[in-house]
Parts: C-alpha cells; structure tokens; sequence
C-alpha cells in the first residue's frame, strides 16, 4: 500500500530511539534525522519536512527537563502530532443534509481517478439514504460519458450526459435543474481533467462552478503523482474554492508523499481514500487514525465504526446468547462471513488491529474474498436444518457424510475439496470458542468486569488463538503483545470497549467467547483463508 515504507521507516527510527539506554541529543538528533530522510524520500515537499523537524524541536525543546522515559514519550507524540498535522488542517470537511439539495463538483487532473471516484461517493452516500444522481460535465475525454453512464449503473443511481452538446457548463447546468426538480439530496458533477498549465481549461472549471454554484469542490488527488503535487494543487485552489481532498490509488506501491504535500497545499481536509478500483473500495479518513494505521499501531476507532455499520444488536444477542450456550450452528459463520465481505479488503481489516497489519500476506485480499465467497455457496446449498444445528459435534459429523457433502457440493457447484476447507474453518472456529468457553460462566461470557474474570477470558484466549492459529499469536507478540492490544482497545472510542468487542468484533457486545465467535475472518480466517485450508489438507 502507498506510504507503508515510509511508515515502517519512521517506526523504525522511533523504536531505535526507545531501545537507547541514553536519551542524549546525539539519540534525539539521530532519529529526527531518519525520520526526515524517510518522509524526503517518499516525495513530501521540503518545507513540509522542515517545518515537521522544527516543531517536533521546539517542543522537545520546551520539555528539556523531562527525564528518558518521559521525553521518549514527548518525542513519539509531538512525531505523531506532527505527521497527523501535516494532513489534518483542523477542521472536518463539509456534511452533507440529508433533505437539502447537495451540490459537488469534482477537480482534479487527468487520470487520477474522478469518475470512478465519483461513483465510489456516490455509492456512499446512497448506502446513507441519500437520493444520489450523477452528471457528466466531461466532454474533453473520448468515452467520459460512456464511462460515468456504466458507473452510474453499476451502483445504480440515475444520471445525465449530452453526446452531441460540448459546452460543459450548459450540461451541468441542464443536470443539475433535472435533478433538483426530481428532489435529489445529492448531484455530483464530473468535470474534465486538466492541469496548471491549461489555462483554458481551468477557465473551463471556473465557468462550470459559475454555472452550477457547488456545496462543495472536491479535488481529486493521485497519491502517486510525487513532487509535483504540490504545485498542482496550489493552482486549483487558486481558481476554485476546494473544500476538501480525496486521495486516490492508495493500494499501489508509490511513494505517496506527494499527496500529503498537495494536502498542506490547499489546506483542504482530506474526505476519503479510494484503495482500490472497485466501489466499495473507498474509506472515510481521520488524521490520527491514518497516521496510526500508517505507523503500525492500528485504528480501533475505524474499525469499530465498520462492525457497528454491519451488524444490528437483534443479530449480536441471538449469537451471543447461542455461543455463552456452548452452541455454534453454521448459520452464525455463514452471517458472519457476509458480514467480513462488507467490511472490505482483510488487508484494510488487519490494519486496523495494533500490531497485526503485516498479517496478510502481499496480494491475498481478493483471494481471501474468493475464499469466503466459495464457502457461503455451499452454506448456500444446506438445507435449513444443516444451517441451524446447535450441536458442534454433529455438525463435525455432518462434513463426514459422504451423500450430505456429495449432494451440498453439487449443489454448490463446488469441487470436494472447497467442502472440506470449509470444514477446516469451522473446525478451527469452534475449538477456539470451547477452549475459551469451558471454565467460563454464561454471565462472564456477557462481558463480566471483575477483573480476575477478565484476566482468566485473556488467558483463554490467549490458548485459543494458540491452538487455533499459532501464526496469529506469534505475530501479535504472545501473550504480552496480546495484553498491549487489549490496553489499545479497551482505550478506543465508541463506548463498546474491551477485547471481546474488538476482536469478537462481529460479535459486539460482550465478553471473549461471544466475541470469538464474530471473529470468523480476523483470528481463524485470517491468517490466509486459504492458507489454513491448505494446511488441514496436509494432515
């Protein structure tokens, strides 16, 4: 992914600092000197480096009195603070109303990403309940239309084009006064690419925001267009108001550094990142969070916002309530693999989790999807009853029947093999949650506070994780790096709190073994969706 060398670069210079026995200047002045080397070489522009290295100065300089541990601590903040400044201008980026007629127009130059950017906002808001509509305002580019038209369809919101009129201005006004008569909450304009050395056509741009007179100017920015972002991006703010930012192409392997400059540019916050070319390949950004992702230290609050978007609390009780019983009926790894789909790219996933996000291995996301696609294809082909047996050791048995697998993977579709990696994955998952149940009450398992309880559950877990996927625990660090992500997450906001709800994520509300059981992609699964099918397959 973009920047993911320059954050292992600045870790690395952060933990060298905190491994010197001696906080002198030499240490201090060593690990700011890798830290600028790094951010140099991933193409932020020189000012924005030189500032960084000032303030992290003056403000080590203001605590000259602190003692090692203590100006260790100083450092990595004003680091942190620093680098979540230099793409975070203050202030959120424009709302949207639902219920008022929201007008954006897109900027940016060619070929970083507008159009398939705009479909990706789109799909966004209307996922929110918005009534979304789409103008192509491009009629610069051979098949800009053609383009939008085919987005437009895919995520299936209306939209409006002219072939044959080539004034941009006069189509974005003639869509614009189309949708705000069919009462859309949300029209977004696609403009033309361009650059600063094309007058005509940033005038071009000044007259289609004349005509349409935006909410809002979203500048759509490469992250791998290097140093000369930048510049770029000082001449669109100079003539349209760009209200906020939106980073494309983040799971290339550019440099990126140029976008965070673009970013100190137009002083415009940075509203989502596209990380891939599919539609629901887009994030919402919060500085601190991507700066902590960036730096390996994960993004609990990200990631709490994607479970609470997926599960509702009528699902998170039936599932809690069975698994506290000792029950695990198909039906909840069936749900919670469609609810791991609508999280995103694993990647993203493991990334949001402290200490786990070189877990997935390089290319594996769209394996892992493939993976979970195929397994709810034969969940898809059991019958009710095979869905909903409680009984962990019957439906072991089940995978066993030769005629029920026979008659499931035809069914499916699917060759044999798919059933009995599928069968592997709920093998896995359901030893983790009898190890981590046994010994535990049904009031425990609900999120119990004592605090021995608490510590017994992350014992139990600890051996769960162990048994059922060693490479997960030896990733995390064992079990004091197990005890630190708990610190992280219980500290995450959102109100939900805890371990269990983190990493049980799918699970929600509760204690380790309900959480465990909503895990289904992250502990079980993640170490490959594939990989552990492959394993099993040795045996």
């Amino acid at each position: 992914m973009v920047l993911n060398e320059l954050g292992g670069q600045i870790s690395s210079a952060l933990r060298k600092m905190s491994d010197a026995t001696v906080m002198d200047k030499t240490v201090i002045d060593s690990c700011l000197k890798e830290i600028c080397a790094a951010l140099l070489s991933a193409d932020v522009n020189v000012r924005t480096v030189g500032e960084l290295r000032k303030n992290v100065r003056n403000t080590i300089d203001a605590d000259e009195n602190a003692s090692g541990i203590n100006k260790r601590r100083t450092i990595e903040r004003a680091v942190f603070k620093e680098l979540v400044g230099m793409i975070d201008p203050g202030y959120p980026p424009f709302v949207l109303e639902k219920g008022k007629q929201n007008v954006i127009m897109f900027v940016g130059l060619q070929g970083a990403g507008k159009t398939t950017s705009v479909a990706k906002y789109a799909l966004y808001y209307k996922r929110k309940g918005f009534k979304v509509a789409m103008v192509c305002a491009d009629t610069y580019r051979a098949g800009a239309y053609d383009q939008l038209k085919q987005n437009a369809t895919k995520v299936k919101v209306p939209y409006y084009g002219n072939y044959t009129e080539t004034d941009p201005a006069k189509i974005a006004q003639e869509g614009v006064d189309l949708f705000k008569e069919q009462k859309m909450d949300l029209i977004i304009v696609d403009t033309s690419g361009r650059h600063k050395q094309e007058a005509a056509l940033l005038e071009e741009m000044q007259q289609v925001a004349a005509a349409v007179e935006p909410d809002l100017s979203i500048f759509v920015m490469d992250s791998s267009i290097g140093q000369a972002a930048y510049d770029q991006a000082s001449a669109f703010q100079a003539c349209v108001d760009v209200g906020a930012v939106i980073l494309t192409k983040m799971d290339g392997h550019a440099k990126g550094g140029g976008a965070l400059s673009a970013v100190a540019a137009t002083r415009s916050p940075i509203a989502f990142i596209g990380t891939g070319e599919h539609v629901d390949e887009f994030e919402t950004f919060e500085g601190s969070s991507f700066v902590s992702r960036l730096l390996g230290m994960g993004d609990v609050k990200g990631l709490m916002g994607k479970l609470t978007d997926i599960m509702d609390e009528e699902q998170q009780e039936a599932m809690m309530n069975n698994i506290a019983e000792g029950k695990f009926p198909l039906r909840i790894l069936y749900e919670q693999f469609h609810n791991v789909l609508q999280m995103g790219p694993m990647g993203q996933v493991m990334n949001m989790l402290p200490g786990m996000s070189q877990l997935m291995g390089e290319g594996r996301d769209q394996q892992s999807a493939a993976n979970i696609k195929k397994y709810i294809a034969l969940m898809d082909s059991m019958s009710q009853s095979e869905l909903d047996n409680p009984d962990i050791n019957g439906n072991l048995k089940m995978f066993n029947d030769e005629s029920r697998v026979k008659r499931i993977c035809r069914g499916a579709g699917r060759h044999y093999r798919d059933m009995g990696e599928l069968h592997m994955q709920y093998k896995a998952m359901s030893t983790m949650i009898s190890k981590m149940g046994s010994g535990l009450s049904k009031g425990a398992a609900r999120g119990g506070t004592n605090l021995r309880a608490q510590n017994a559950q992350m014992a139990q877990m600890g051996k769960a994780l162990q048994a059922a996927n060693p490479a997960v625990m030896q990733q995390i660090g064992g079990m004091k790096g197990l005890q630190d992500m708990m610190k992280a997450l219980e500290s995450g906001e959102g109100g939900m709190g805890g371990l269990a709800n983190m990493l049980g994520g799918l699970g929600g509300k509760g204690g380790l073994p309900g959480g465990m059981g909503g895990l289904a992609g992250l502990a079980g699964l993640g170490g490959g969706l594939g990989g552990g099918a492959r394993k099993g397959r040795r045996k």
